[in-house]
């Protein structure tokens, strides 16, 4: 499934998550609110809320009532170890075929020769 095929709160999860796995957001840095997330996406507060809730039942924020959001100490690197594990087990095997399919070659693409 393509990203952009994908629930707006999938993708803002995805946005949310990249943030925090380069570093734009570290361990005790506070997420921005709920609202300026959705007007900077021009989302629905509530599918913001949505993709904040996951990333909270997955340990990777705190909620501190009525100041904010917050990164937790490790959230990075389990993260990290998620989305790779998502990667090799969900997504490689979609691209891997899609190659296959496309007869390219992996060599090619790699090194990116592939016109």
């Amino acid at each position: 499934m393509n990203s952009d095929e994908s629930p707006v709160y999938i993708r803002l999860r995805q946005h949310i998550a990249a943030a925090v796995l380069r570093g734009d957001f570290r361990a005790g840095d506070q997420l921005p609110s709920v609202r300026a997330l959705a007007a900077e996406h021009g989302a629905n507060p509530l599918t913001v809320a949505k993709a904040y809730q996951r990333f909270q039942d997955e340990g990777y924020v705190e909620v501190r009532r009525g100041v904010g959001m917050f990164v937790l100490t490790g959230a990075a690197e389990r993260l990290r170890t998620a989305e790779r594990h998502h990667f090799i087990k969900t997504t490689w095997p979609r691209i891997r075929e899609q190659i296959d399919l496309l007869g390219l070659d992996t060599a090619q693409l790699i090194e990116g020769e592939v016109a």
